[in-house]
């Protein structure tokens, strides 16, 4: 008997699926976007960039940007009570609009 995968995209049918009008690769003013030290941004994840991804558990969160390392972000979450360091690349972030 086979063993079930643990993959790391394991159980995101509809979280890492895009509609078929959304289908294909993103603009890359996407990639190319730049956030301030302590900006608000949301993590929804790009299904059809896969580096820089950030684990889909925090997909749908919000969270403060710490620094930029390279092309990606260093973003504080809360997860819970607990405080959490997320390493994610732009094409996974959008500003938060006041």
């Amino acid at each position: 008997m086979t063993l079930k995968s643990k993959g790391f995209r394991r159980s995101t049918r509809t979280k890492l699926s895009k509609k078929s009008r959304n289908k294909g690769m993103i603009p890359i003013t996407r990639s190319l976007a730049t956030f301030d030290v302590g900006q608000k941004v949301h993590i929804v994840l790009e299904p059809s960039v896969h580096k820089g991804m950030p684990h889909p558990r925090y997909h749908g969160k919000t969270g403060t940007v710490m620094e930029q390392r390279g092309r990606s972000f260093l973003l504080e979450i809360r997860d819970g009570n607990a405080k959490k360091v997320i390493i994610s690349r732009p094409e996974h972030l959008k500003a938060q609009s006041l």
